[in-house]
Protein backbone atom coordinates (compact mmCIF):
# COMPACT_ATOMS: atom_id res chain seq x y z
CA UNK A 1 0.00 0.00 0.00
CA UNK A 2 1.38 3.44 -0.99
CA UNK A 3 0.54 6.05 1.36
CA UNK A 4 1.34 9.78 1.20
CA UNK A 5 1.61 11.85 3.95
CA UNK A 6 2.12 15.75 4.20
CA UNK A 7 3.00 17.81 6.53
CA UNK A 8 2.17 21.89 6.69
CA UNK A 9 3.98 23.28 9.43
CA UNK A 10 7.05 25.93 9.33
CA UNK A 11 8.17 25.39 12.27
CA UNK A 12 10.96 22.45 12.69
CA UNK A 13 10.37 20.82 16.03
CA UNK A 14 6.38 21.58 16.12
CA UNK A 15 4.38 19.53 17.51
CA UNK A 16 2.85 18.74 14.13
CA UNK A 17 6.34 17.54 12.78
CA UNK A 18 6.65 15.46 15.67
CA UNK A 19 2.60 13.75 14.63
CA UNK A 20 4.15 13.87 11.06
CA UNK A 21 7.38 11.64 12.19
CA UNK A 22 5.01 9.18 14.18
CA UNK A 23 2.90 8.96 10.98
CA UNK A 24 5.68 7.63 8.82
CA UNK A 25 7.02 5.65 11.36
CA UNK A 26 4.09 3.52 11.91
CA UNK A 27 3.67 3.03 7.93
CA UNK A 28 6.85 2.20 7.67
CA UNK A 29 7.05 -0.36 10.51
CA UNK A 30 3.11 -1.49 8.56
CA UNK A 31 5.21 -2.43 5.42
CA UNK A 32 3.86 0.46 3.62
CA UNK A 33 5.41 2.44 0.41
CA UNK A 34 5.34 6.06 2.05
CA UNK A 35 5.47 9.02 0.14
CA UNK A 36 6.22 11.54 2.76
CA UNK A 37 6.32 15.33 2.64
CA UNK A 38 7.60 18.21 4.99
CA UNK A 39 5.55 21.04 2.17
CA UNK A 40 7.31 23.67 4.01
CA UNK A 41 10.77 22.39 4.32
CA UNK A 42 10.77 21.55 0.80
CA UNK A 43 9.46 25.15 -0.06
CA UNK A 44 7.07 23.57 -2.14
CA UNK A 45 5.65 26.67 -4.72
CA UNK A 46 2.05 27.34 -3.35
CA UNK A 47 1.13 30.22 -5.41
CA UNK A 48 -0.83 29.06 -8.34
CA UNK A 49 -0.27 30.69 -12.03
CA UNK A 50 -3.26 32.21 -14.50
CA UNK A 51 -2.77 28.99 -16.43
CA UNK A 52 -3.78 26.70 -13.41
CA UNK A 53 -6.65 28.95 -12.60
CA UNK A 54 -9.16 26.53 -14.70
CA UNK A 55 -11.64 24.19 -13.30
CA UNK A 56 -13.30 22.33 -16.08
CA UNK A 57 -11.06 21.22 -19.06
CA UNK A 58 -7.94 18.66 -17.51
CA UNK A 59 -5.34 21.15 -16.47
CA UNK A 60 -2.24 21.94 -18.53
CA UNK A 61 1.02 20.45 -17.52
CA UNK A 62 2.83 21.96 -14.29
CA UNK A 63 5.46 24.16 -14.92
CA UNK A 64 6.84 23.64 -12.12
CA UNK A 65 9.07 20.23 -11.14
CA UNK A 66 8.09 19.84 -7.90
CA UNK A 67 4.40 20.29 -8.93
CA UNK A 68 4.36 17.69 -11.47
CA UNK A 69 6.25 15.58 -9.32
CA UNK A 70 3.17 16.15 -6.52
CA UNK A 71 0.79 15.23 -9.46
CA UNK A 72 2.42 12.09 -10.20
CA UNK A 73 2.38 10.98 -6.82
CA UNK A 74 -0.68 11.52 -5.60
CA UNK A 75 -2.38 10.09 -9.34
CA UNK A 76 -1.01 7.01 -7.87
CA UNK A 77 -1.55 6.76 -3.56
CA UNK A 78 -4.02 4.07 -2.02
CA UNK A 79 -4.40 6.89 0.81
CA UNK A 80 -3.39 9.87 1.93
CA UNK A 81 -2.11 11.65 5.43
CA UNK A 82 -2.29 15.40 5.73
CA UNK A 83 -0.72 16.66 9.36
CA UNK A 84 -1.71 20.58 9.99
CA UNK A 85 -2.19 23.13 12.60
CA UNK A 86 -6.14 24.88 12.35
CA UNK A 87 -5.02 28.32 11.65
CA UNK A 88 -8.02 30.74 11.07
CA UNK A 89 -10.16 27.85 10.37
CA UNK A 90 -7.86 27.01 7.41
CA UNK A 91 -5.20 24.72 6.72
CA UNK A 92 -1.95 26.87 6.23
CA UNK A 93 -1.34 28.54 2.90
CA UNK A 94 1.29 25.80 1.55
CA UNK A 95 -1.49 23.34 1.85
CA UNK A 96 -4.09 25.37 0.58
CA UNK A 97 -1.53 25.57 -2.49
CA UNK A 98 -0.74 21.88 -2.72
CA UNK A 99 -4.47 21.35 -2.84
CA UNK A 100 -4.84 24.15 -5.43
CA UNK A 101 -1.78 23.11 -7.78
CA UNK A 102 -1.88 19.13 -7.65
CA UNK A 103 -5.87 18.21 -7.13
CA UNK A 104 -6.61 19.61 -10.28
CA UNK A 105 -8.97 18.52 -12.98
CA UNK A 106 -7.13 15.85 -15.16
CA UNK A 107 -5.10 14.34 -11.98
CA UNK A 108 -7.63 14.64 -9.52
CA UNK A 109 -11.22 14.91 -10.93
CA UNK A 110 -13.13 15.44 -14.13
CA UNK A 111 -15.95 17.73 -14.75
CA UNK A 112 -17.99 18.04 -18.02
CA UNK A 113 -19.66 21.95 -17.49
CA UNK A 114 -18.72 23.76 -14.37
CA UNK A 115 -22.14 23.19 -13.13
CA UNK A 116 -21.51 19.65 -13.19
CA UNK A 117 -20.91 16.83 -10.67
CA UNK A 118 -17.73 15.97 -10.34
CA UNK A 119 -16.19 12.58 -11.25
CA UNK A 120 -13.30 11.54 -8.40
CA UNK A 121 -10.04 10.55 -10.05
CA UNK A 122 -7.91 9.47 -7.39
CA UNK A 123 -7.04 6.14 -6.95
CA UNK A 124 -6.72 6.79 -2.81
CA UNK A 125 -10.29 5.99 -1.37
CA UNK A 126 -9.03 6.96 2.08
CA UNK A 127 -8.00 9.85 3.91
CA UNK A 128 -6.88 10.85 7.37
CA UNK A 129 -6.78 14.48 8.32
CA UNK A 130 -4.90 14.74 11.58
CA UNK A 131 -5.04 18.60 13.24
CA UNK A 132 -3.92 20.65 15.59
CA UNK A 133 -5.69 23.57 17.41
CA UNK A 134 -5.77 25.67 20.34
CA UNK A 135 -9.87 26.50 20.02
CA UNK A 136 -11.97 24.20 22.86
CA UNK A 137 -13.66 21.56 20.91
CA UNK A 138 -17.11 23.18 22.19
CA UNK A 139 -16.29 26.68 21.16
CA UNK A 140 -15.32 25.23 17.88
CA UNK A 141 -18.20 23.56 16.59
CA UNK A 142 -20.35 26.25 18.26
CA UNK A 143 -19.12 29.63 17.17
CA UNK A 144 -17.57 28.19 13.92
CA UNK A 145 -18.99 25.46 13.14
CA UNK A 146 -15.92 23.11 12.49
CA UNK A 147 -14.61 24.45 9.14
CA UNK A 148 -11.63 22.23 8.52
CA UNK A 149 -14.65 19.38 8.89
CA UNK A 150 -16.21 21.11 5.98
CA UNK A 151 -13.02 21.79 4.37
CA UNK A 152 -11.45 18.38 3.85
CA UNK A 153 -14.88 16.41 4.25
CA UNK A 154 -17.19 18.13 2.35
CA UNK A 155 -15.23 20.32 -0.16
CA UNK A 156 -12.27 18.96 -0.82
CA UNK A 157 -11.85 14.99 -0.97
CA UNK A 158 -14.83 13.49 -1.76
CA UNK A 159 -14.80 15.90 -5.33
CA UNK A 160 -11.64 13.80 -5.85
CA UNK A 161 -12.96 10.29 -5.31
CA UNK A 162 -11.75 10.18 -1.44
CA UNK A 163 -15.01 8.31 0.15
CA UNK A 164 -13.39 7.77 3.29
CA UNK A 165 -12.41 11.22 4.84
CA UNK A 166 -11.08 10.22 9.00
CA UNK A 167 -10.42 13.28 10.91
CA UNK A 168 -9.05 13.65 14.54
CA UNK A 169 -7.78 17.09 16.14
CA UNK A 170 -5.53 17.15 18.97
CA UNK A 171 -6.24 20.44 21.41
CA UNK A 172 -5.64 22.41 23.00
CA UNK A 173 -1.83 22.41 22.12
CA UNK A 174 -0.11 25.50 23.51
CA UNK A 175 -0.98 24.10 26.51
CA UNK A 176 -0.34 20.65 26.93
CA UNK A 177 1.59 18.81 28.75
CA UNK A 178 4.11 15.97 27.78
CA UNK A 179 1.90 13.00 29.28
CA UNK A 180 -0.80 14.63 26.35
CA UNK A 181 1.61 14.48 23.38
CA UNK A 182 2.61 10.99 24.11
CA UNK A 183 -1.08 10.36 24.65
CA UNK A 184 -1.69 11.84 21.15
CA UNK A 185 0.89 10.65 19.64
CA UNK A 186 0.16 7.37 20.19
CA UNK A 187 -3.16 7.95 19.16
CA UNK A 188 -2.12 9.42 15.77
CA UNK A 189 -0.21 6.00 14.90
CA UNK A 190 -3.18 4.11 15.87
CA UNK A 191 -5.29 6.09 13.87
CA UNK A 192 -3.46 5.61 10.99
CA UNK A 193 -2.39 1.93 11.44
CA UNK A 194 -6.53 1.87 11.31
CA UNK A 195 -6.69 3.67 7.85
CA UNK A 196 -4.15 1.14 6.02
CA UNK A 197 -5.80 -1.77 8.27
Amino acid sequence: MRVGVYLAHPRPGSFNHAVFDAVVDELQGRGCGVVAHDLCAEGFPSVLSAAETGTVSAAPGADNPQVALHRREVAALDALVFVHPNWWGMPPAVLTGWVQRVLVPGVAYKLGTADGEPAGLLKAGRALVLNTSDTPGEREDSEFGDPLQRIWAACVLPYTGVVDVRRTVFRTVTDSTDEARRAWLLQARQEVAALVA
